[in-house]
């Protein structure tokens, strides 16, 4: 009896324990996904540089490839306005290409430190253009006389705008603005970084109303995810390291420029409209006959000494300060991508002022046309993809750029690629930019109405302003320096999204301790004092001892 007792007994709480078991089972309830104050998940992060072989030079070209886009863009759109021809052109292009490989070397030694490129800024075009059809230079009869004064002008105005560009950094004016930042802040700042640029993806072809051209940028695109989907190989086929999606954009690239060769070789753009031919053919962009074997970009003033007027320097000023919104964004992001701590407010500051003072030592004694360049996304387009966000291979493509400059006829190759192999890239880039914002969200409360409200808002008033001063206010006021510096700034979509964020944020989300908690305040207290956090060190040091002599505020 006693052991049937206890078999009994022993069975009861069996099945006591079973049913435990079982309430335990249903109490434990599936998690979201935990906050990550650094990215996971990549491989090279901000000073964890890939090995000096063929990986390293050929990620740091991969990225230099991708900064072309934006550097030809805009003297192709500029130059010829200016009167000058694919000489000129070519010149130009060689004059930023060094521009920019000098100010990313300055920005990754001595600036932020973060994996970004300094290339130029779209925001410049239109005070660029309004020098460009002043008065003044419509007397000059001969295309390269009238080339010469027109670009002296907008080298005085971009020195000008560039002071201001360096006050801000390093009198400390911008870093004061910056604390105020929160998450929920960031987030419509950095991700209109990216959205803010959708006009240089597929509306680029309504200026080319040609199936030939859309065809192109399909290409290309659908070549960039098969790239990317080639990773699945790796299941199949063993390799050491992940090169196909590391290299993504190189395979992308090679094979859309193979289709639009043989497109060109095919006679299929023979009868098209010239506009056609110029975008889509590989041999119409005459910079490979007209760029120079050998040119040295650094000689002193080759078109002449700058000029200055004061109405284009304000309107080129408020560009400049267009330009300290969206650099800040691509900083943020940047530092996301890289996997390294929210950039603190004194390494934005100092990063600000070291890139420009570089800019415009070049073009006060170098004479480029680009004296203001700014850090426009450059490495957090490809980071995302390769997820390689070292230092090192942002300084092998400035390698690259400084080398290409002075060796003409071989960058001219590279920069030949057609418009809308580019222009399908950014279709893919500049949405890596835009999730870079949307990770913020993270770090604040979404199931506050105060929090919604202030997104929500920003987010329509980031989109709807800038597309009423693009559409109405911009084409009946396109005359005087005024009207330009209230286009310039309003019809950014970055600058509006995060003044109005910025405007919501400081007065509703700063009344308690509940508010702030809300915005993601409390925890991002921490990094807006660079010694706050000990992984600061990591990231954002100087080389050489010389936080020392430039001590972190």
């Amino acid at each position: 009896m006693a052991e049937g007792g206890d078999k009994d007994h022993s069975d009861a709480g069996g099945g006591g324990g079973g049913s435990n078991k079982k309430s335990q089972s249903q109490e434990v309830q599936v998690q979201p996904h935990p906050v990550r104050e650094q990215l996971p998940d990549v491989q090279y992060c901000i000073n964890s540089p890939p090995p000096w072989r063929i990986e390293a030079v050929a990620l740091g070209f991969q990225h230099y490839i991708l900064t072309l886009g934006m550097t030809v863009l805009i003297p192709t759109i500029i130059v010829p306005e200016m009167g000058g021809g694919n000489a000129e052109k070519a010149k130009v292009i060689q004059n930023l290409l060094f521009a920019s490989g000098a100010g990313t070397l300055v920005q990754s030694w001595f600036g932020t430190r973060l994996p970004t490129v300094v290339v130029g800024s779209y925001t410049y075009v239109i005070p660029t253009m309004s020098i460009v059809y002043a008065k003044r230079y419509s007397s000059y009869t001969d295309p390269y006389e009238r080339f010469t004064h027109t670009i002296r002008g907008i080298q005085g105005a971009l020195i000008i705008s560039a002071c201001f560009h360096i006050a801000m950094g390093f009198l400390g004016l911008w870093r004061s603005a910056v604390r105020f930042l929160s998450p929920l802040s960031v987030v419509p700042y950095v991700t209109f970084t990216g959205l803010g640029l959708y006009h240089l993806g597929f509306p680029m072809v309504k200026k080319i109303l040609n199936p030939l051209f859309l065809i192109l940028k399909l290409w290309s695109i659908m070549c960039l995810l098969s790239s990317m989907l080639l990773q699945y190989l790796n299941h199949f086929i063993s390799t050491k390291k992940p090169i196909y999606d590391r290299f993504a954009v190189l395979f992308s690239i090679a094979s859309a420029w193979l289709f639009a060769q043989i497109l060109t070789s095919s006679t299929v753009y023979n009868n098209k409209p010239a506009s056609t031919q110029n975008s889509c053919r590989t041999d119409r962009a005459g910079l490979i006959s007209a760029a120079p074997w050998v040119y040295l970009p650094f000689i002193p003033f080759q078109w002449g000494r700058p000029t200055f007027n004061c109405g284009e320097a304000f309107a080129m000023i408020a560009a400049s300060f267009v330009s300290l919104f969206e650099s800040t964004g691509t900083f943020y992001a940047a530092a996301r991508y890289g996997s390294g701590t929210p950039v603190p407010p004194h390494v934005i500051s100092r990063g600000t002022g070291w890139v420009v003072r570089c800019t415009i030592f070049c073009n006060s004694f170098w004479n480029h046309k680009q004296g203001n360049l700014q850090l426009i996304f450059g490495e957090c387009w490809i980071i995302g993809i390769d997820k390689g966000g070292s230092r090192r291979v942002i300084q092998i493509s400035a390698g690259f750029m400084i080398f290409f400059s002075i060796f003409g006829k071989f960058g001219a190759i590279f920069a030949s690629i057609p418009l809308p192999i580019m222009a399908a890239l950014n279709c893919v880039f500049f949405g890596y930019v835009s999730s870079a914002g949307l990770g913020f969200l993270q770090f604040c409360n979404l199931n506050s109405f105060r929090t919604k409200f202030v997104l929500g808002l920003s987010f329509f008033l980031g989109i709807s302003i800038p597309q009423y001063f693009i559409e109405y206010y911009h084409v009946k006021h396109h005359d005087g320096w005024f009207n330009d510096m209230v286009t310039v700034i309003f019809m950014s979509h970055t600058t509006v999204a995060a003044l109005v964020a910025f405007i919501l944020d400081i007065t509703l989300s700063r009344e308690d301790d509940a508010a702030r908690k809300d915005s993601g305040l409390q925890w991002w207290e921490k990094f807006s004092v660079y010694n706050a956090d000990g992984r600061n060190d990591d990231f954002y040091k100087l080389p050489c001892r010389m936080n020392e002599l430039f001590p972190a505020l």
